[in-house]
């Protein structure tokens, strides 16, 4: 069959790595959310703690903190340093990790701009979910052992840094319905529902 790629963004605490791993199960796909950090890594040759720092963050100057890691390469790589250690530069590996994991199979890819980076892609479908603040807050309260007023401070903080990374490095807007093929309320539906339904729309659009 024809590889494919579904690519989610998603609000925090409205279930997208949730509905995003249940897909891929069903689907039968692989799955890449965390895991990307890990290829990216084995890629460059650079220490997975780069990429954990700059993980779905905007460009910053090298003196950003990345220095201080002790442990800039996984092996005995060559690499000049100077090259790589800034937001931009481990954005481009990511997206050369991602561009190559399409090219060998189907994939699913949360978050990281996976979207732009593979919007040449005829086979791919990108996805948004969102949900209701209070869903949200109460799904991170319950879930991470916060107040309800921790789970909101939590969420704020969080989706500043994602709307930042993803409008910086696509020029689009994080979450607008123009940026994507479906956007959903994860909290009208329930977590199972929205998972069906988004199932059914891959189906459709892919021909599955």
């Amino acid at each position: 069959m024809e590889k494919f790629v579904i690519n989610v963004g998603r609000q925090l605490g409205s279930g997208g790595r949730e509905v995003s791993a249940e897909l891929a199960k069903r689907l039968d796909i692989s799955y890449f959310d965390k895991e990307l950090l890990n290829v990216a890594s084995e890629e460059s040759g650079l220490c997975k703690e780069f990429f954990e720092k700059a993980d779905e963050k905007a460009s910053q100057p090298l003196t950003g903190g990345l220095f201080g890691l002790r442990f800039p390469f996984s092996g005995n790589s060559t690499v000049n340093t100077m090259n790589y250690l800034s937001n931009d530069a481990l954005f481009q590996i990511q997206s050369d990790a991602i561009r190559k994991l399409a090219e060998e199979k189907s994939c699913l890819f949360i978050g990281r701009c996976a979207d732009y980076v593979l919007r040449d892609n005829p086979r791919c479908v990108n996805i948004f979910i969102s949900a209701s603040l209070p869903f949200r807050i109460e799904r991170i309260a319950r879930l991470d052992g916060i107040s309800a007023a921790k789970a909101e401070e939590k969420i704020n903080h969080v989706e500043k840094r994602r709307a930042e990374y993803y409008n910086y490095y696509s020029n689009k807007r994080w979450g607008a319905a123009e940026s994507y093929h479906l956007c959903i309320d994860s909290s009208v539906l329930g977590i199972a529902k929205t998972t069906d339904f988004i199932e059914q729309f891959i189906r459709a659009k892919l021909g599955l």
